[in-house]
């Protein structure tokens, strides 16, 4: 019914910048919650930035000043601009959107995630 489908990922050296992009597409009605977030290798997943429909924005200290997420509502899409990239931001990055749909309600949807490797 909903699909997202994040891009950007890459390797990149420390001190880099990437952009991920994530697009929504399907049956949406409207999506309220959009962020990222990221799992490096043997951890779990934790929350990287949200951004609200009216733009607020929450970020996880360990990015905070470094990396800014954003949206397009009209389409559908979340961005996270990642700056001053460091080897322990290596992670694959993915895309989460609480959306409410025409058929089935709201719905908390992911996508299949971006691998962001960051080298020393």
């Amino acid at each position: 019914q909903v699909q997202l489908v994040e891009s950007g990922g890459d390797l990149v050296q420390a001190g880099g910048s990437l952009r991920l992009s994530c697009a929504a597409s399907g049956s949406i009605s409207s999506i309220n919650v959009m962020g990222w977030y990221r799992q490096a290798p043997g951890k779990q997943r934790e929350l990287v930035a949200t951004i609200t429909t009216g733009s607020s924005t929450r970020y996880v200290d360990s990015v905070k000043g470094r990396f800014t997420i954003s949206r397009d509502n009209a389409k559908n899409s979340v961005y996270l601009q990642m700056n001053s990239l460091k080897p322990e931001d290596t992670a694959v990055y993915y895309c989460n959107a609480f959306v409410v749909t025409r058929t089935y309600g709201g719905m908390d949807c992911w996508g299949k995630g971006t691998l962001v490797t960051v080298s020393s």
